[in-house]
Formats: structure tokens, C-alpha cells, sequence
């Protein structure tokens, strides 16, 4: 048996919607995986494009990838990052970082398309007030296996046999899978918790079919054969469960409910620090 999740929906503006399938009733977290947001696909006229302005995490790490567009990531830190297809940028919060998010201005200028993934990883109770890191691994430096019309990257963790170079906290479950009509693959079976995200096309799960944009939770242990029907993207993510229960509210994640109350007064006095050349902010939520 498996679980099916429809995620809700967000319009972050011109056109560009995020699908959060995590957290939700159903799934709290899947591994260390506190948030699972899908990200278009969206295309941009000209002149437009992603504007995600400056703001703050703790207690997590983001970790983001495309299938398509470009994305300047700017951070506290003074990182000035462009990702784009098959990447993988992974920014550690811990004690408090901001970071905007924005297209870049070649892609503004001219349109530009946007789709992928962003998953925050909540960190481990010892590693909640780390340094704030920043890390951008090339698609090039990514294990990947391709056989039989199936395409899969590790973005970070293990799986497959390969392991990732991107540095984790915890036992951690990421792959990016494409598959050609027809195609299939098994379920990587090596960690507790997984969830698989279908972006693109039509999918079987064992024969049984899968709605796009949709998140799948698979029995513990089981081995299901995921199979493509038409061209297909896909997330395979989880690994090791949290290590107690953890507290979101907005951007920030915690074990502890009076961290988060910090971190609310260091927002609001700027106690985060500034993003060179971007001075815009989002103000902290009324609740």
C-alpha cells in the first residue's frame, strides 16, 4: 500500500506557482525532509521573473535544484551564486543566515523559464545553531547512472551505489530521476523513509497510476517499480527520521520554541545582517 498526497498551492506572483507537499497531514516530515516545494514550471515574459526578496532561516538547510531556468541566490554571508539545470545549491542556516532569491538579469531581460525543487532538511538537534555555510556543487560533480531510458542523479545522500559529494548531517535520501516512456526503476530500499514527488508526465507506481504533481509515500521496506508512461520527472527523497519533534514557523525551524521567538527579534532588528546590493527585505508575518 502507498499513500498519495496533493500538495497545496502558492502563486508567489506572475505566474509562478510552488507546490508544498511537505509538511502535510499525512507527512509531518519524510526523513530529515521538513518542507518539499515544487516550483513551476513557469515562463517569464520579458522583463519579468522570479523575485523571492531577502529572508531569514535557522535551524535548517535549503537545498535547491532545477530542471530548468537559472536562479541568483545572495546571502549574508556575501555568497553571489547563479544555479541552474542539474546543480545543486545547499545553504546550512543553523544559527541565522538570509538569502534572496531572484532570476538573474541576462534571463530577466530577455524571458527566461523556471522549474525545479526547493526541500528545506531540518538539522539535527546537536547541529541547529551551526555556522551558516553556503555550498554550490556543478551538475558535473553529481553521481549520476543512466541505463535503459533512466537518468538518476544523486543530489545528496546516498543511493544507487553512489554517494553524493554534497555535505550532510544525517543519512539523507535525494535523487533526481528522469525517465523515457516506458522506462522503469526501483525504489532505492537503503533508507527508513522516502517519498517520491512525480513533477512531469504520467506514472504507474506498480502498476498503478500516479497523478503528476503529487507525492507518493511508499510502505517501509517495500521495492516499488516506479514506470513511465510518457517522459517523466521525478524527486525520490527521505532518509534517517528526525531525532525529535521539530517547530516551524515561517522560515525557521527548531527544536525549541523560544529559538524561534529569538529569531523573530532578530529579524525585526536586523540582527541577520544585510545582502550586498540587495537592500529589499520581507517583513516578519503578523502569526
Amino acid at each position: 500500500m502507498t499513500t498519495l498526497v496533493e500538495p497545496r498551492v502558492h502563486d508567489l506572483g506572475n505566474g509562478f506557482l510552488v507546490r508544498r507537499a511537505v509538511p502535510s497531514l499525512q507527512a509531518r516530515s519524510v526523513g530529515p525532509f521538513v518542507f518539499v516545494d515544487h516550483m513551476g514550471p513557469v515562463v517569464f515574459d520579458r522583463g519579468h521573473g522570479l523575485d523571492v526578496r531577502p529572508h531569514p532561516h535557522i535551524g535548517l538547510a535549503t537545498v535547491t535544484f532545477l530542471w530548468d531556468g537559472a536562479i541568483r541566490h545572495r546571502d549574508t554571508l556575501g555568497s553571489d551564486q547563479v544555479i541552474r539545470p542539474g546543480d545543486v545549491n545547499w545553504m546550512t542556516a543553523g544559527r541565522g543566515i538570509a538569502h534572496s532569491e531572484r532570476t538573474p538579469a541576462e534571463e530577466r531581460a530577455t524571458g527566461s523559464t523556471a522549474h525545479g525543487m526547493q526541500t528545506w532538511v531540518a538539522l539535527p538537534q546537536a547541529h541547529e545553531e551551526a555556522e551558516p555555510a553556503f555550498f554550490h556543487h556543478p551538475a558535473a560533480t553529481l553521481p549520476q547512472q543512466r541505463r535503459e531510458g533512466a537518468w538518476l542523479r544523486v543530489l545528496a545522500g546516498r543511493a544507487y551505489g553512489e554517494e553524493s559529494p554534497v555535505r550532510v548531517f544525517a543519512d539523507t535520501l535525494s535523487v533526481a530521476i528522469d525517465l523515457e516512456p516506458d522506462a522503469e526503476v526501483a525504489l532505492d530500499t537503503g533508507h527508513a523513509e522516502r517519498a517520491l514527488y512525480i513533477l512531469e508526465g504520467e506514472a504507474q507506481l506498480d502498476g498503478r497510476d500516479i497523478p503528476a504533481r503529487h507525492l507518493v509515500l511508499p510502505d517501509r521496506g517495500t521495492r516499488p517499480v516506479l514506470r513511465a508512461r510518457t517522459p517523466l520527472k521525478a524527486m525520490l527523497l527521505g532518509g534517517e527520521p528526525l531525532d525529535g519533534r521539530r517547530h516551524l514557523w515561517w522560515n525557521f525551524v527548531s527544536s525549541s520554541r523560544e529559538r524561534i521567538e529569538q529569531a523573530k527579534q532578530d529579524w525585526l532588528e536586523g540582527r541577520f545582517g544585510q545582502i550586498d546590493g540587495d537592500p529589499e527585505f520581507i517583513p516578519l508575518p503578523a502569526r
